[in-house]
């Protein structure tokens, strides 16, 4: 049994007081973790009110069926948060939520757990995987992908300006030898990068790059992102928080595509208050303080982004 590390929850408050909770209403926690928002969602909610959490993670839907037992408000669903229809309708519950929290990207525990093999810091298996059960490992992957793909995914998923000569590294590598554990190709990595970027490590691009890739992370939050769109209740609440510039990019553009006014011709004898649209921004990006920076060096990448269903 793994051992269990603290998690501290990033933007907590902030992001549950954006749902504007309903004591009756019905609400999902799309990525549970380790349950600080969920744990916040239900202490307002009433008799009445039920909460959804998914998480694809194992450890995570342990977690939140030993946390929250005997409380008759809550559900667990492990899988993406993509399918929360299904998860809905398994459970007998409503087809549309008041509202939608999303807290995207990796929790303390995955990250400091070694075997899991999300850190570049730890000694650990390559395998990246949040639900360890299903799909290609980070090692498997690599050691089938070509070099074109590898060095795509590092610059398309990482920003990584170096991805080609990281993506040739890996193929000489691999040839002569395995590639099985997360030093190891943190310091193929580290060799192949010509310039490092001040106070970051070398393998920090590549790592987040693998990650997202063998989990699907931007196609689950753009499918995610519509899914959201078409159960929300009217004045249903989406919040999401991101943690790096694609993830944020994707909810930004999303959220003002669905909130703007379509461009229609000049001259149409069309009044302002005929337009409708589908959301309504709710203030800008939030940040975390510098408080809950200092406090938590994770949170210092965190953007929250609101929208309400019109």
């Amino acid at each position: 049994m793994s051992t269990e590390f603290a998690h501290t929850t990033v933007l907590l408050n902030e992001a549950v007081a954006a749902l504007a909770i309903k004591p009756t209403g019905l609400y999902i926690d799309g990525t549970y973790g380790r349950g600080g928002h969920s744990a916040k969602i239900l202490a307002q909610l009433g008799a009445d009110g039920c909460l959804l959490a998914i998480d694809k993670d194992p450890a995570a839907i342990q977690h939140a069926h030993l946390a929250h037992q005997g409380d008759s408000r809550f559900r667990i669903w492990q899988g993406s948060f993509r399918d929360f229809p299904h998860a809905l309708a398994e459970l007998g519950l409503p087809a549309e939520v008041d509202g939608v929290l999303l807290d995207l990207g990796v929790s303390s525990p995955q990250l400091d757990e070694a075997e899991r093999g999300f850190s570049f810091m730890r000694e650990g298996a390559l395998d990246m995987r949040m639900n360890p059960d299903t799909g290609l490992s980070a090692q498997q992957w690599l050691m089938q992908a070509d070099e074109k793909e590898i060095a795509q995914v590092l610059w398309l998923y990482g920003e990584e300006r170096f991805s080609r000569q990281i993506a040739r590294a890996i193929v000489k590598v691999r040839v002569v030898q395995e590639l099985s554990s997360t030093l190891q190709l943190a310091d193929l990595i580290a060799k192949a990068i010509p310039k490092r970027e001040p106070g970051k490590h070398p393998a920090t691009r590549s790592f987040q790059a693998i990650r997202i890739k063998v989990n699907q992370e931007l196609e689950d939050l753009e499918a995610g992102l519509a899914i959201t769109l078409k159960h929300l209740k009217p004045q249903g609440r989406l919040a999401v928080i991101s943690f790096h510039s694609l993830e944020d990019r994707m909810v930004k553009h999303f959220m003002r595509e669905h909130s703007s006014p379509p461009r229609l011709p000049k001259g149409l004898p069309i009044q302002a208050t005929e337009i409708t649209t589908a959301l309504r921004l709710i203030g800008k990006g939030l940040r975390p303080s510098e408080a809950e920076i200092e406090s938590n060096v994770r949170a210092r990448s965190a953007t929250l982004r609101i929208a309400e269903k019109v």
